[in-house]
């Protein structure tokens, strides 16, 4: 493919977020390209993949208008249906909750997404990486060669390591931007529940976060930590950790002592929420690029398409005159501003008690599990909040 030489808007990035901004803008009728930097979209793969249905989402977001690939997707992207989630604490005392959603095959369903951009009118070039940018043209590199290519919106969809948030100063002051470092395994041979999802805590295996097993099948499942560095043991691993999970955990040990790996998958997350600005005069950002995560469970599929629909939508009426590109700062906010960032608040509180296993613990037995369901989807009832502050104290 050989590019043009100009666009209305350039989309860089074609994880759920980018595809998702491109698919709107190009049925709005703006000319899009969407640049994605693997040669395969959705390899390889970066996330368990869970999606909550359109329903839990919704009492998560009532303000957001959710994106109709959010709820409609081919059979063929879900590996399992979920219907509850338990969460379990150093002590073992496991609590459960409800919950309705998929385990996505995000290789497929990242493809679906890309494929709906496409349909709807907009370019795309694969195994392309972005070298530059500078105001609104990009110099590029890849399997199609070397193109300088422009356009009067650029929408960086380019994860957490952004060159368009770096390009347009919409990063993070380095000295308090935070990461997790996600570390996961597809595995078979497993004795799982594969209805549920299931979250461990405990410094010894998992500090500042927590360990996984998603399932994909009646005995295949995502297993992983996510974890804070700053908060490890010196010179222990995320690898370390999750090799001590799977052989030492009480619990989890069992059902995964003659797990097979099939399939190594790393990433990062930032979970310290979004930068203070997400769009400039020319340039937006979007997804794991602005801190659209869920700070209290590394959650990013949802937020990242509702904000990739107010994205390509905002950039198509940009490009026709309608409104100022800025729009899109106040409009993301409005819909799930602040859940995002009560989201962080709650992890913040956390990360003192994540130290203790008492205190661990302690916060475990006084959270309902319907308070922690809410937890999870970034809500602080007050009596949580109240406890946790007072568990913090006792430090």
């Amino acid at each position: 493919m050989i590019p043009e030489t100009f666009y209305d808007i350039i989309v860089v990035g074609a994880g759920p977020a980018g595809s998702t901004a491109a698919f709107y803008a190009a049925r709005a009728g703006a000319s899009v390209l969407l640049i994605e930097k693997k040669q395969e979209i959705g390899t390889p793969i970066q996330c368990a993949g869970f999606l909550p249905d359109a329903a839990e989402i919704r009492a998560l977001l009532p303000s957001a208008e959710l994106p109709e690939t959010l709820e409609k997707y081919p059979a063929a992207c879900s590996l399992r249906r979920i219907k509850t989630q338990r969460i379990i604490p150093p002590s073992g005392k496991q609590k459960e909750f409800p919950v309705q959603g998929t385990v996505l095959d995000r290789r497929r369903y990242d493809q679906f997404l890309a494929e709906q951009a496409v349909l709807a009118g907009a370019k795309l070039m694969v195994k392309t990486k972005v070298l530059s940018l500078k105001k609104t043209t990009l110099e590029t590199s890849g399997a199609f060669g070397k193109h300088r290519i422009s356009a009067k919106a650029i929408i960086g969809a380019d994860g957490p390591n952004s060159l368009v948030a770096k390009a347009k100063g919409l990063r993070w002051n380095p000295d308090s931007k935070e990461t997790s470092i996600a570390l996961e395994y597809q595995v078979r041979n497993v004795k799982i529940d594969p209805d549920a999802l299931e979250m461990y805590f405990g410094k010894e295996f998992v500090p500042g976060g927590y360990a996984w097993i998603f399932p994909e099948g009646e005995t295949r499942a995502n297993i992983g930590v996510g974890l804070r560095p700053g908060m490890a043991e010196k010179g222990v691993s995320a690898r370390t950790y999750l090799h001590r999970f799977m052989q030492e955990h009480p619990l989890a040990s069992l059902k995964l002592k003659n797990a097979s790996i099939l399939n190594v998958i790393a990433g990062i997350l930032p979970v310290n929420g979004a930068p203070e600005k997400t769009a400039t005069s020319d340039a937006l950002i979007v997804g794991d690029a602005a801190g659209h995560i869920i700070a209290t469970n590394g959650g990013g599929i949802p937020p990242a398409l509702i904000a990739g629909k107010i994205a390509g939508e905002t950039a198509a009426e940009f490009v026709k005159g309608k409104t100022p590109l800025e729009a899109y700062d106040a409009r993301w906010r409005a819909q799930m501003g602040a859940a995002l960032k009560t989201s962080v608040q709650a992890r913040q509180l956390a990360d003192g008690i994540m130290k203790s296993d008492l205190l661990m613990n302690a916060a475990f037995k006084l959270i309902s599990p319907e308070q922690m369901k809410g937890m999870q989807c970034g809500k602080m009832p007050t009596p949580v909040r109240l406890g946790l502050q007072a568990l913090n104290r006792k430090k």
